[in-house]
C-alpha cells in the first residue's frame, strides 16, 4: 500500500522506521520546516526530516497542511495517510484525499486525554496508566474510531520524556499492524468508548510551582512538565526552576523553606517535605541541589517568596 507519512519529532521517528521497513511504500513524509536550535540558532531539519532524509524517502516541509500542501499530497496518489505527532491539523479536502482517509498514532487511552499533551496530563493528574492508540482521523478532536490500543504502566518516577520515549517505542509496532490490516482488509475500528478528557497544550503557567499544595500533587506536576515548560518558582523574585525532585520521610516544614537534613535538601509543601535533586537557579545551569544550597549566603531561603 502507498502511504504518506507526516510526523515531527522524534517521538514520531520510531513509527517512520517501522513503516519503511515493512511491505508498504512510503511516497513522502511531511514535516514542519526546519527550526532554530541551540545558542546560535541554527537552522536545523526535525528528527522526521533527518530520519526521512536517511532512508531516501522525499521531505515536503510545511507548518501548515495548506492547498498547496494538499495538492502537493494529492499527487502522491497514496492509499492512506499515517500521522504521528506532526503539530498540525489535517482537515479537509486533505482528510478524504487517501482511499483509506487518515490514521492516528496518539500516545494515550482514547478517549482519556485527547489533545496536544496527552503524556503530560496523565502524569500531573496522577495516571499510574496510560497507553498508545491508533485511531481514524475526523474532523473533531482526536475522536475517531480506534483500531487498536496497548496498555502500559507508568513507572514510578518517569517524567513526560521518558514516557513519551517508551510510548514512541510500543506504539511504533502497534501502529505497523494497523497498516497492514488496513492493507489486507482485517483492520476494523470500534467507537471510543467512555466520557473523554481533553489535553490541551501545556504553557509556562502549567509549571509553575504551588509549595503550599500536597507533595503528592507537586510531584505529579514536576513529572508532567519536565523538560517542557519545566517546574518552576521563584528565590528572591527570581526564577529557579527544579528539574528533579523525589519524595521525603521527615517531620513537615512550612511552605517553600529549604533546609539541608544531612546529605539531603528539603524543600516545604502543605504536607510533607520535598527532596530537591536537580535545580536552576536563574542565570545558572542545572546543579545538584546540595550544591545549590552550599553556596547560599542565606542559611534559610524561602522558594516562592
Amino acid at each position: 500500500m502507498r502511504l504518506v507519512f507526516a510526523g515531527t519529532p522524534a517521538v514520531a521517528v520510531p513509527s517512520l522506521r517501522a513503516l519503511a521497513s515493512g511491505p508498504h511504500e512510503i511516497a513522502a513524509v511531511v514535516t514542519r520546516s526546519d527550526a532554530p536550535l541551540g545558542r546560535k540558532r541554527v537552522l536545523t531539519p526535525s528528527p522526521v526530516a533527518q530520519a526521512a532524509a536517511e532512508l531516501g524517502i522525499p521531505i515536503i516541509k510545511a507548518d501548515r497542511l495548506d492547498a498547496d500542501v494538499t495538492e502537493r499530497i494529492t499527487a502522491l496518489n497514496a492509499q492512506l495517510g499515517v500521522i504521528v505527532a506532526y503539530g498540525g491539523l489535517v482537515r479537509e479536502p486533505l482528510l478524504s484525499t487517501p482511499a483509506h482517509g487518515w490514521i492516528n498514532l496518539h500516545f494515550s487511552l482514547l478517549p482519556r486525554w485527547r489533545g496536544a499533551a496527552p503524556v503530560q496530563r496523565a502524569l500531573m493528574a496522577g495516571d499510574t496508566a496510560t497507553g498508545a492508540s491508533v485511531f481514524q482521523l475526523v474532523a473533531a478532536l482526536d475522536a475517531g474510531d480506534v483500531f487498536a490500543e496497548e496498555r502500559y504502566d507508568i513507572p514510578a518516577g518517569a517524567t513526560s520524556a521518558d514516557l513519551l520515549d517508551s510510548l514512541a517505542e510500543i506504539g511504533a509496532p502497534l501502529l505497523a499492524r494497523v497498516v497492514d490490516g488496513i492493507a489486507d482488509g482485517s483492520a476494523v475500528a470500534v467507537p471510543q468508548q467512555g466520557d473523554p478528557t481533553l489535553a490541551p497544550k501545556l504553557t509556562l503557567e502549567d509549571g509553575a510551582l504551588d509549595l503550599t499544595r500536597d507533595a503528592e500533587s507537586l510531584l505529579h506536576q514536576i513529572a508532567g512538565v519536565t523538560p517542557e515548560p519545566g517546574a518552576h518558582t521563584t528565590l528572591e523574585g527570581a526564577r529557579f526552576k527544579v528539574l528533579r525532585a523525589t519524595p521525603a520521610e521527615a517531620p513537615p516544614l512550612p511552605p517553600g523553606r529549604v533546609v539541608a537534613s544531612g546529605k539531603d535538601v528539603l524543600v516545604g509543601t502543605g504536607t510533607t517535605p520535598l527532596r530537591l535533586e536537580t535545580v536552576q537557579p536563574s542565570g545558572k545551569g542545572a546543579m545538584p541541589a546540595g550544591d545549590w544550597f552550599r553556596g547560599l549566603r542565606s542559611s534559610e531561603p524561602v522558594l516562592g517568596a
